[in-house]
């Protein structure tokens, strides 16, 4: 089967030079699949950052499968129902599940040092992209059980009746990720 493109949707205070990103470049370039892999530097503003996603998903020559991280994985699954695509998500935000309090303020990207605003209209944003029954079917949910940032079991219920991986202990990070790597490349087969 012909492989599909791959946009990965980085998490909160996140970018394309994350670890996973970068090792998700690296394994579709091993393949000699580097022009089949999207990763953009999202803007921390919802409403943009969907923009951006939706731009990509517009004009891309195949239909891409979803890798979302984080917020990452609220955004993945918000345009994978919306577009019907298939998306594989670690350690995912259910966004309507945190206090969207805590995140109002200064923050800084962990990779660009840029600093910005995370406004309650932000996180209003957020909670209007929320997808409260996701189909099954088209997820693939990627979970460490020691996600010291989200509660893991938040997302096991979100996405029940989907394909689930659910491992003990790790972080927020999900450590395994490089092992997956082979089954998610697998995944977007199809």
């Amino acid at each position: 089967m012909d492989a599909q493109l791959i946009l990965y949707l980085h998490g909160f205070c996140s970018s394309p030079a994350s670890w996973k990103a970068r090792l998700v470049a690296e394994a579709m370039a091993a393949r000699g699949l580097s022009e089949r892999f999207l990763c953009p530097a999202l803007s921390p503003v919802p409403s943009e950052a969907i923009a951006q996603a939706e731009a990509l998903i517009a004009t891309a020559p195949v239909r891409p499968m979803l890798i979302g991280s984080s917020l990452g994985g609220h955004y993945a699954t918000y345009l994978a129902e919306k577009h019907d695509l298939k998306a594989v998500l670690i350690n995912p935000a259910i966004v309507d599940r945190l206090d969207g309090s805590l995140f109002i303020g200064e923050h800084r990207n962990f990779h660009t040092e840029e600093v910005f605003q995370f406004t309650a209209e932000h996180g209003a944003d957020l909670l209007a992209q929320v997808v409260p029954k996701p189909t099954p079917s088209r997820y693939w949910l990627l979970v460490e059980t020691g996600d010291e940032v989200l509660d893991y079991r938040h997302a096991v219920e979100r996405y029940a009746g989907a394909r689930q991986t659910v491992l003990e202990g790790g972080d927020h990070s999900f450590t395994r990720f490089e092992m997956m790597i082979p089954q998610i490349m697998a995944f977007a087969c199809y």
